[in-house]
């Protein structure tokens, strides 16, 4: 007697989309320059590793014209439909983001509630995003020196230094969150996510 074997139905995997391609390309394009920035910061502020890279009008150039690009992505992504809207996502706050919040400091087990960024992601874009512009307007301040008094120029080297310092810890530990959720970060590679991901993590996101 012949036997038919049964194949098991393939599953597969239902996905949403996440991101558009332009999105994508905003964000890598921000990340390099960002990281550029700390990374020429830190050939220019440690000892160690200056004389190991040396050339430090070269860095410096770098640095400079780097910082000032910084901006140009997210300004050129203006003209993005899906862009804009997450923007206004990002920048909208509900009853949910303060139980998310509360959540997230007391490290209560349960459900956080977050559409389609939670409170935390809201908090960091918010930072990050007003972190950059005083670190180019106190870069600014630095590089034409003639434009502002010497009492300007100090106190913007000391915002601009010590920023630097707090904006690589804050990236650090963007960077180890990223690290511990695979699903976000092949969001942001590939543009979808799955659909158990999002029910889980963004429950109030409706794509």
């Amino acid at each position: 007697m012949n036997r038919r074997l049964e194949v098991p139905p393939v599953r597969v995997e239902a996905r949403v989309r996440r991101f558009t391609s332009a999105e994508r390309w905003i964000h890598r394009t921000t990340a390099a320059l960002m990281g550029i920035c700390v990374a020429t910061a830190a050939c220019l502020y440690v000892p160690a590793l200056a004389e190991l890279v040396g050339r430090r009008a070269l860095v410096v150039t770098v640095h400079k014209w780097t910082g000032l690009l910084l901006p140009l992505p997210v300004l050129a992504g203006l003209a993005s439909r899906a862009f804009r809207a997450d923007l206004g996502r990002l920048n909208r706050w509900g009853p949910h983001d303060r139980v998310w919040l509360r959540a997230a400091r007391r490290r209560t087990p349960g459900t956080r509630p977050a559409a389609k960024f939670n409170a935390g992601q809201k908090l960091y874009a918010s930072w990050i995003a007003g972190a950059t512009l005083v670190m180019l307007a106190t870069g600014l301040m630095m590089w034409f020196t003639h434009l502002t008094p010497l009492m300007w120029r100090t106190s913007a080297t000391f915002v601009h230094d010590w920023l630097a310092l707090t904006i690589g810890i804050v990236l650090a530990g963007h960077i180890g969150m990223a690290l511990g959720d695979p699903e976000a970060r092949r969001g942001l590679r590939t543009g979808s996510v799955s659909k158990e991901w999002a029910d889980r993590e963004h429950p109030l996101w409706r794509p």
